[in-house]
């Protein structure tokens, strides 16, 4: 017998059913991109790129600069990122010098005056970068592109609170940023051990009041469920401790244990990771309690206030989603510098290499080390617009649709429609003739049923990818 609940925020009905989860919790996408990385072209001819760049720049759309900085002083068990673990701070100059020589480059391509209405900086750990390699870095970006400072930019980092002194907040506040993301994972001390990343509450709790007072917005803190030793009880624990702390987001995301493809997950002992099904019972405790403490379910593992921007574009249909996950600015072109850093604008996508040695020798050359992209086709830029829809609006209104493609939606999407059937019979999803509807049990299944519009996905090849949920 299936058993199933339901809690409601005002907007945001959630419900649990475990018969249609083990129905639908196969593997797919997460969907920050379309086409996914795993179509992107090993031999994307670099020209593509700057001929995507040059149409990028004839739109006069905005930018969003990301710049992944992959330095860690500790090794955390559990990470799958592309990093660099040294203790040697004098690493960071010459990555940042490089990266100011990849952003002249890029600056000439996309066009310096474009509003950089976002900038993100990832890792690795950018608070591993001394405050006068922060400070000199993002000068350089001052000179090379137009940085805001108006309230309505998104200047976030992501911060490793143990990378964090007195002077560290201050700095970036005064370099610009206004969000910033706390890696957190999980407050059990045996948990943080096992993952080789001990990190008191109170260490967390500092940093989060100390950037509410310099008046940082939208402050978010990521979980990680599935780690060694984590119950369900000892993750209730974590949440409660967490949810006192009152973030503004949360990112709850799970633990997939591949030690074959992350060597550092050789480190976790198999035998001390929940089960599945306590894992699914932590996940389902976890989003109650959210929906429970007043927090919006934004979609996949991201969580809001109602009062978040997130939330609040959530709801006037203007929520987005690439590379960074969930975000505000649809209209903004990605410019990527760094190591792996993926670029995109509106028909194309292209990747940096992982390699560090490799990209530094490319810039070292005076040229970009992108070695793989995919440009998309008329096909793409609709099915990626309808993933869209349904993964950050959990609708798709046949109107728009046609209004935005000139196409008829029912004759376009003949076959898709007719495969949806089965989980509009499940409740997943609805159709009145208007609108395509993911309702309550649908919306933790969401990436399944995107996986419908996916036309990679037909043919199969979904075991690259991790499970939905």
């Amino acid at each position: 017998m299936a058993s199933s609940s339901a809690l409601a925020s005002t907007c945001q009905p959630f419900i649990w059913d475990d018969a249609l989860i083990q129905r639908y919790d196969l593997s797919g996408p997460r969907y920050t991109s379309y086409p996914t990385a795993v179509e992107f072209d090993p031999q994307y001819p670099l020209t593509d790129m700057v001929q995507a760049a040059a149409r990028s720049g004839a739109s006069g759309r905005p930018l969003s600069l990301y710049t992944h900085l992959p330095f860690c002083a500790h090794l955390c068990y559990y990470c799958a990122c592309n990093k660099v673990i040294t203790k040697k701070r004098d690493k960071a100059m010459p990555y940042v010098e490089r990266l100011l020589k990849e952003a002249a480059m890029q600056a000439r391509l996309f066009g310096a005056e474009r509003p950089v209405r976002q900038l993100h900086w990832g890792g690795g750990t950018p608070t591993f970068l001394p405050k006068d390699v922060m400070a000199h870095l993002m000068a350089g970006y001052g000179e090379l592109f137009n940085l805001q400072r108006d309230k309505e930019r998104d200047y976030s980092v992501e911060i490793d609170p143990r990378e964090v002194d007195q002077d560290t907040l201050p700095t970036l506040w005064d370099l610009g940023f206004n969000r910033i993301s706390l890696g957190v994972q999980d407050l059990n001390p045996q948990v943080q051990k096992a993952v080789n990343r001990i990190q008191p509450r109170e260490m967390t709790e500092a940093v989060l009041n100390e950037a509410r007072r310099l008046g940082f917005r939208s402050i978010n803190l990521d979980l990680i469920y599935g780690l060694p030793h984590q119950t369900p009880e000892s993750f209730a624990a974590t949440l409660e401790a967490v949810i006192d702390m009152a973030p503004d987001r949360l990112s709850v995301f799970s633990y997939a244990h591949l030690p074959d493809r992350f060597y550092p997950q050789t480190r976790i002992v198999a035998d001390t990771l929940p089960t599945p099904q306590q894992k699914l019972t932590i996940l389902h405790n976890t989003i109650n309690r959210l929906l429970e403490a007043g927090y919006e379910y934004i979609g996949m593992d991201h969580f809001a206030r109602p009062d978040d921007s997130l939330a609040v574009a959530q709801k006037e249909g203007r929520l987005h989603r690439n590379f960074q996950g969930y975000t505000t600015h649809s209209d903004c072109d990605l410019v990527s510098l760094g190591v792996s850093a993926i670029g995109q604008t509106d028909d194309a996508y292209f990747q940096n290499n992982h390699d560090l040695p490799v990209w530094e020798a490319a810039i070292d050359a005076g040229q970009l080390a992108i070695t793989k992209g995919v440009n998309l086709t008329r096909d793409d830029r609709i099915r990626r617009w309808v993933i869209g829809q349904l993964i950050c609006q959990f609708r798709l209104e046949r109107q728009r649709f046609a209004d935005q493609w000139g196409e008829n939606p029912d004759r376009y999407f003949a076959d898709e429609f007719r495969r949806l059937q089965p989980m509009m019979r499940d409740q997943l999803i609805s159709d009145d003739g208007r609108t395509l509807q993911v309702l309550p049990a649908g919306r933790l299944l969401i990436r399944a049923i995107c996986q419908i519009f996916d036309l990679y996905r037909k043919s199969g090849a979904s075991q690259r990818f991790s499970r939905i949920i």
